[in-house]
């Protein structure tokens, strides 16, 4: 059995893009003097950077494989994200946060069945 090397630029897209929120969340949490000090700044340039990046890996993923992959490697995102924040931001986990993450990992699942 081939494993499609595809899937890998798949998951890639996934995880550099809940990086990229990351830091654009960092760069959101601080305070800029100026207007155009909030937008042009390390943590969003390197968060749209990365998101640019992602979407380049992501097309380049969804050549060859069929659509049916791509929402559930997308829906990853939204675990990876809340996971990403608890480990960075040492943000609460909560029970309302832990059910949401075990709710579409349930999705996550039962769409690939």
């Amino acid at each position: 059995m081939r494993i499609d090397y595809h899937y890998f630029f798949l998951l890639a897209s996934v995880t550099i893009a809940s990086f990229s929120q990351i830091l654009l969340k960092k760069g959101a949490m601080k305070e800029y003097p100026s207007f155009v000090r909030q937008y042009v700044n390390p943590w969003v340039i390197g968060g749209y950077g990365l998101m640019f990046f992602s979407v380049f890996l992501a097309n380049c993923a969804l050549r060859t494989l069929d659509y049916f992959t791509a929402p559930m490697a997308e829906s990853l995102g939204y675990v990876l994200v809340p996971l990403l924040s608890i480990l960075f931001f040492k943000e609460k986990i909560t029970l309302r946060r832990s059910v949401g993450i075990g709710c579409i990992i349930a999705g996550m699942i039962i769409f690939y069945i």
